[in-house]
């Protein structure tokens, strides 16, 4: 594990390794994001049951985490500083090119491509990936019965902060197009990787993750390299690797916390197996591995820390234009009757999910952030998770049996390939056409 002066060198060298980009940033003053006074107001403030002042007191984690809210990705957005000369299309081509048949195959190669290829293929010491394909089967029932409804209110998550939200804000999101643009892609990436062999070098997943990567990185790239359009002293920098640790981590953090919650501080084998996929899952969109614990105490004291100095506020403009957006975006063009019955239970079961499993079921802050429930919707997310309930619980059986067992992963995996036809071609870009600023 890096120590805090190791951290901060690499934190400062981006000013050093990208000056076109980082040279203007003040990496010794701490932007207004950070927040680590004792009245400060954070997510975690917002959470019962958690004294923020626990976690503030591990003051070498709390550094840590003030450092890495500065860090970007200094591999990827080396690549990505290439649109200038190569053009973004080409960037992307080079890339899926690389992933696919070796970054050797790739003609005329820049070496800033052949270090983004190479950094994600180092194999980590912790590393195994029998315990990374065994835990993309333990998630492949999840991923195609509760994930195709869940998917949207999970994703607007992120944005009930403003100090998180506003990349996805400042990069056309508020349009309904492009909110379902960006929910279909991220249902793609996680789907993709629990695909059999999906994370291997040369599967599906491992490029979706460099996808990803280039695309976090072209947003930094293009909010930089305007001006006016970021204030580094309040937000710090664009998409910065400690937040990416929601999307990454979220069901390991409520897994941990439900562990620790039966009075146990170590995962079964099963439990264990998806911790490792959500790890190498992590390292390789570029998230730092010291973040990446791997029992549940660790796990909820790291995510826990980040909330508890990452300052919180609402803003309607940001927050609230992004939730409308992607609570009204039309993910499926579907119109059969299957697809249309589809549509309909999956907006309210959004709808209610995100309530109860962000907003702790307080109705009154629903409707005030612009995501009112109604009986109808009650109703049918009641039905819908009935139903959903019955069939994980079929699948989980019916993995258990000799024989069987195999027959009813391979149906899943059928399943999940119609989803992701079903959710279209992702092309994990970034247009700087459509970024506006966003006004607060």
């Amino acid at each position: 594990m890096p120590d805090i002066a190791a951290i901060a060198a690499k934190v400062r060298s981006q000013a050093e390794l990208l000056p076109a980009l980082y040279g203007h940033i003040d990496f010794d003053s701490t932007p207004e994001r950070f927040a680590a006074g004792p009245d400060d107001r954070t997510e975690l403030t917002e959470v019962k049951g958690k004294r923020r002042a626990d976690f503030l007191a591990d003051t070498e984690l709390v550094a840590r985490i003030r450092e890495y809210s500065m860090l970007g990705d200094i591999t990827g957005d080396a690549y990505a500083a290439l649109m200038r000369e190569y053009g973004f299309r080409r960037l992307v081509d080079m890339l899926i090119e690389a992933c696919d048949k070796g970054v050797d195959k790739v003609e005329g190669a820049p070496p800033e491509l052949v270090a983004l290829i190479t950094e994600m293929e180092r194999i980590p010491d912790w590393l195994d990936m029998k315990m990374v394909e065994r835990g993309a089967k333990a998630e492949r029932n999840s991923a195609a019965n509760i994930s195709p409804f869940a998917i949207r209110g999970a994703f607007i998550a992120t944005f009930l902060n403003k100090y998180s939200a506003l990349p996805m804000a400042l990069t056309g999101t508020l349009s309904h197009a492009t909110a379902a643009k960006r929910v279909k892609e991220t249902a793609t990436f996680f789907t993709t990787t629990v695909l059999p062999g999906a994370l291997k070098r040369f599967g599906p997943g491992f490029k979706a993750a460099a996808m990803v990567r280039l695309m976090h990185s072209m947003v930094r790239v293009n909010v930089l390299s305007r001006p006016g359009m970021w204030d580094s002293k309040i937000y710090g920098i664009p998409i910065p690797q400690l937040d990416q640790m929601p999307a990454g981590l979220i069901p390991i953090y409520f897994l941990s916390e439900k562990v620790l919650g039966q009075g146990r501080t170590s995962f079964n084998a099963e439990e264990r197996a998806k911790v490792e996929l959500a790890r190498y899952r992590c390292y390789l969109l570029g998230l730092p591995e010291d973040l990446l614990a791997d029992n549940p105490t660790d796990i909820v004291r790291i995510w826990c820390t980040r909330s508890a100095t990452l300052r919180y506020e609402y803003d309607d403009a940001i927050c609230g234009g992004l939730l409308r957006a992607t609570m009204e975006a039309e993910l499926s063009k579907d119109r059969s009757l299957p697809g249309r019955v589809f549509r309909r239970l999956e907006r309210s079961f959004a709808r209610v999910f995100f309530v109860n499993t962000f907003l702790k079921g307080d109705e009154a802050a629903a409707a005030s952030v612009g995501v009112p429930l109604t009986g109808k919707d009650k109703a049918l997310y009641a039905a819908t998770m009935a139903a959903i309930v019955g069939q994980t619980l079929g699948h989980k059986v019916a993995s258990r049996l000799p024989l069987v067992g195999d027959l009813a992963d391979q149906l899943l995996v059928s399943r999940l390939r119609r989803q992701l036809a079903e959710y279209g071609h992702a092309e994990f870009t970034s247009d700087a056409a459509q970024y506006r600023p966003a006004t607060s």
